[in-house]
């Protein structure tokens, strides 16, 4: 490459022009679900234990808009207890079929019962029966025992609706920091991040080595 091709690898960086970090992931998560094979919406969630020892694992995003990314869980799994000890939480996203990245950094609270309950209604009766005979995290003594809890919380609700456990809710991560990652040529990878101080304060945004 000479620096010739310069103006034109910039032209194709638009997205380094938006000014809202919530407009550009909904736009980038709308291309993902056009273009990737599976769980577009899927998330590396980070959190830490209470020795400061990172933890990591994939989750499905199930909302996001302008007060930031939501997911449901077990609040008694590890990852629960890590956020609601902490209080904070890091998630990526990785479109390997669009080459792009997102990475946010920030501060967890519950969602309302409301939205909780309105989600919980809209699995799989299966799914729901799941988030009962679960105990995720905790150590299983055999596959049987998982199919007999199963079973167990099946019968009990053969008839009529499943309501959402107690300890079953959902998560919402109010964003600190949004990062774009989209790969180039030559490695000359475009890099944007938001930041901000709280949730309630306005976004700055600035351009990073790649």
């Amino acid at each position: 490459m000479n620096l010739s091709d310069i103006p034109t690898l910039t032209a194709q960086m638009g997205f380094t022009q938006r000014n809202d970090p919530h407009e550009l992931f909904a736009e980038w998560l709308k291309e993902a679900e056009k273009s990737e094979p599976n769980d577009p919406n899927a998330m590396a969630l980070a959190t830490v234990d209470e020795a400061g020892l990172p933890n990591v694992r994939m989750v499905l995003l199930k909302g996001a808009d302008d007060r930031g990314f939501v997911f449901y869980t077990n609040f008694e799994s590890q990852k629960g207890q890590e956020i609601l000890a902490t209080g904070k939480a890091a998630l990526n996203f990785h479109w390997k079929s669009l080459r792009r990245q997102v990475r946010v950094r920030g501060l967890v609270d519950q969602v309302s019962d409301r939205e909780a309950d309105t989600y919980f209604a809209s699995r799989a009766r299966d799914s729901r029966i799941g988030a009962w005979a679960s105990k995720q995290s905790r150590p299983l003594e055999n596959r049987y025992a998982l199919e007999q809890s199963v079973a167990v919380w099946a019968a009990k609700y053969a008839i009529g609706e499943v309501p959402r456990p107690p300890h079953w809710s959902g998560f919402r991560v109010k964003p600190l920091a949004i990062e774009f990652w989209h790969d180039r040529p030559f490695r000359l990878h475009e890099r944007v991040v938001f930041r901000r101080d709280t949730p309630e304060s306005a976004w700055t945004k600035a351009r990073l080595y790649p």
